[in-house]
């Protein structure tokens, strides 16, 4: 219906040319005797100059139904790409009016075309050669509508700082919206005659990196093995393809490393760059290690690698669980634990296995999996899926500072989920025989423990049921998880 409502106005105006057409006779033999014998000659110039005009001007509106797409917000929210670039259509509507205009002076006042052409040829050169700047730019524009290096809605890197989204394409130059919403206006000359970096094509997922300088004493696994945990960790960074870590140069300040992800949208590298440097500190500050400092700088500091019973107790006072212990039942506790090196891929714990401790991350990142409950299976093809593991789900994503295993560790009940390691990771081990001297000399301990076993064992039941798509769960007793705990150590 738009489109018919966008071409009625020059159909209705050609139609009335072509009634007045037919009543010329009529016309002719009633307004002769006011207007004077002259009056079928200016009639004729008048329609068929008026004819030529609306002929252009339902090309025009056609060349507009045709580009009807431009513009506007796709399914996904990104600005949609132009069906025909608007210079492209401004281009046709100017060829349009022109070959009308030219038509008019051929056939209906029967001037020499050609000739009044080739009269205006120093014209036209002198408007050349004082527009030259802006012809250059027009042609520019012509030549990257059809190449299409960038569309509207793509983010453009021009040089270093200057960057933006494309907002339009006219024929002169191209507008950018910058991150900090300033418009950034560059001639298209200038664009189609640099280096300019689109990242939205071919695809709006690239790659960029943040520089990390740690000291040299930080072995290059350990530290790789850090600073790609923060970046599993970190928000808006794609987990395909994976994130990694390499090794930059090594300087007299230390070794730089080149911290590399992926992202898909550019209007978000500030904020995802700030979440893997937020990470970076944290996980670093959680293995005890500082960024490298210029060796010309005289400051007394602890060792870049403190010993492992600092990181251990760091680690448990750093955790929830362990909160209403003093200091020297956290001690205690932390030179018992044992540490343990878990490879990619492999799992810390497995579901259903027994167990009667607890783990402490200390580097690294785990995935928290269970299995899915498997679907009725027909009798007739139950041996052929005799043997395949189910299905797992993904509850959450453990990070440095985090624990797994508390439930087997205070009562005793198989491990709950599976907990597989994304990277190489380091964890310390809490078994059962550490802590029951603590709840035996402490028994009021027990309550707190019990409570916060019961808030977390309701987050995890909670996200169970929200990815099966079943309903929320009856909230976790401490009471009851208080009773087992009692129990299982005897108390």
């Amino acid at each position: 219906m738009s489109a018919l409502r966008r071409l009625s106005a020059p159909a209705l105006v050609l139609a009335l040319l072509t009634a007045l057409v037919a009543a010329k006779p009529w016309l002719h033999r009633h307004l002769e005797p006011l207007v004077g014998p002259d009056l079928s000659s200016g009639f004729d110039i008048a329609v068929a100059s008026a004819s030529w005009l609306v002929a252009a001007w339902g090309g025009a509106r056609l060349i507009d139904l045709l580009a009807a797409g431009n513009g506007g917000i796709g399914p996904d929210g990104a600005p949609r790409p132009p069906r025909i670039p608007r210079l492209l259509a401004d281009l046709m509507r100017f060829f349009v009016y022109g070959v009308a205009v030219v038509a008019i002076l051929a056939f209906v006042f029967e001037q020499p075309v050609t000739g009044l052409l080739a009269t205006s040829g120093v014209a036209i050169a002198v408007l050349g050669f004082a527009l030259r700047n802006m012809i250059a730019d027009i042609f520019a524009g012509i030549a990257l509508n059809i190449e299409h290096p960038y569309r509207i809605g793509d983010w453009l890197e021009l040089s270093p700082g200057v960057s933006g989204r494309v907002d339009e394409i006219n024929w002169r130059a191209t507008r950018l919206i910058a991150g900090d919403g300033t418009a950034i206006v560059v001639p298209n000359g200038i664009v189609a005659g640099s280096r300019f970096v689109n990242y939205s094509r071919p695809s709006p997922a690239f790659r960029t990196t943040v520089p990390i300088l740690l000291d040299q004493e930080v072995p290059v696994e350990r530290a790789k093995r850090i600073l790609l945990s923060a970046m599993l960790c970190a928000d808006g960074v794609l987990t395909t393809p994976r994130p990694d870590v390499v090794v930059e140069a090594v300087t007299p300040n230390g070794i730089s490393y080149l911290a590399r992800y992926w992202l898909d949208d550019f209007g978000r590298v500030a904020l995802v760059r700030d979440s893997v440097l937020a990470a970076v500190v944290g996980n670093l500050a959680r293995a005890g290690i500082e960024p490298a400092r210029p060796k010309q700088e005289i400051r007394r500091r602890q060792p870049a690698l403190p010993d492992t019973d600092t990181l251990r107790r760091g680690l448990l006072r750093q955790t929830e669980l362990f909160d209403a212990f003093d200091d020297d039942e956290v001690d205690a506790l932390a030179l018992a634990m044992r540490q343990i090196h878990v490879p990619a891929g492999a799992p810390a714990v497995r579901q259903g296995d027994a167990g009667e401790s607890l783990f402490v991350i200390a580097e690294g990142v785990f995935d928290v999996q269970v299995a899915a409950p498997a679907p009725p299976v027909p009798v007739f093809a139950a041996d052929k899926l005799d043997g395949q593991r189910p299905g797992m789900l993904h509850l959450t994503r453990l990070r440095p500072g985090d624990l797994f295993g508390e439930m087997s560790l205070l009562t005793g009940q198989p491990r709950s989920a599976s907990v597989v390691a994304c990277t190489d990771s380091v964890v310390f081990e809490l078994a059962r025989n550490h802590l029951d001297p603590v709840l035996r000399r402490r028994p009021e301990l027990a309550e707190r423990l019990a409570e916060l076993m019961a808030e977390r064992q309701s987050r995890n039941a909670a996200e169970t049921n929200r990815q099966q798509g079943a309903a929320p769960p009856p909230v976790v007793e401490s009471q009851a998880l208080l009773t087992r705990l009692r129990g299982f150590f005897g108390l």
